[in-house]
């Protein structure tokens, strides 16, 4: 066979390439990024750099409430951002009160302190405490601002809040220098700005999922959020000013490695059509 039709040959089998084949070259392109904690060199937006100088500028021993309104459905973009801020507050020894307004949040949250407290050498009850999860939405947050103690008498293992180390003098939101949220949908940070961070003048800031930050940027704009951390892409922002690659860099870089694969795969798919159309087929 000639050269000119052992690449005719090439051709046409790439171009019935089984598409089983075709899924199996994306799931390595989104896996191996993971697996070796691969990142990418990202440009960080103002509301992630507005972010990170708020948490950044907080004294040592200050108090910051923790919202984790987001579950497992949500967790490859807001789980990162958890983790980020975490480790961010405990390496400037502020001291994190973390409560959910949904039902999943306050596993995902101990999850999250479970894993980043012992190498900051933090203590339960003395440095962070999980309060758990409390219905009410809108109401409990008013709640809370107001009488920290009476809203959440214990903490997520059952232990009385008056028996916590942490909490004494901390009896309401007022005592506390800023509300971090991670916000899957409703309720959420748009919320906690509307309730509390005009009506109590505590600063707010967190993280949403990608779809929904477009709808929280006219708060950054007006001042009632002090930045915005939006989808993998702004955890990952986060990370690189912490200087602690995690999952959102990480995931950055399997979402850009598959995004590579689809391009060339529409590429080639464009050539061997035009390749078909100039012999006639």
């Amino acid at each position: 066979m000639s050269a000119a039709g052992e690449r005719e040959g090439m051709v046409r089998r790439l171009s019935h390439l089984d598409r089983r084949i075709i899924y199996l070259i994306v799931l390595i392109c989104a896996a191996v990024p993971l697996v070796i904690g691969a990142r990418v060199e990202l440009s960080v937006g103002p509301p992630v750099r507005s972010l990170y100088d708020a948490v950044d500028s907080l004294p040592p021993g200050s108090y910051v409430y923790l919202a984790a309104d987001y579950d497992p459905g949500s967790l490859p973009e807001l789980y990162p951002m958890n983790v980020a801020f975490v480790e961010h507050l405990f390496s400037k020894d502020v001291k994190i009160i973390a409560a959910s307004l949904w039902a999943p949040g306050p596993p995902l949250s101990q999850r999250v302190f479970d894993d980043i407290a012992p190498r900051y050498g933090k203590t339960y009850g003395e440095d962070y405490v999980n309060l758990g999860f409390k219905e009410g939405r809108e109401a409990v947050m008013v709640s809370v601002a107001e009488n920290l103690k009476g809203t959440f008498p214990e903490d997520y293992f059952g232990t009385p809040c008056g028996e916590i180390p942490m909490l004494d003098g901390i009896n309401s939101l007022r005592d506390v220098s800023m509300i971090v949220n991670v916000s899957a949908g409703y309720p959420g940070i748009k919320e906690w700005v509307q309730q509390i961070a005009t009506r109590f003048d505590i600063p707010v800031g967190g993280g949403v999922t990608a779809v929904s930050g477009p709808e929280m940027y006219p708060y950054i704009q007006s001042g009632q959020l002090v930045g915005l951390l939006a989808g993998m892409k702004g955890a990952g922002e986060y990370e690189q000013l912490l200087e602690k690659p995690g999952l959102g860099l990480a995931g950055m870089a399997s979402q850009s490695s598959v995004h590579v694969a689809v391009i060339v795969f529409i590429g080639l798919a464009n050539l061997f059509y035009f390749l078909d159309r100039r012999k006639g087929r």
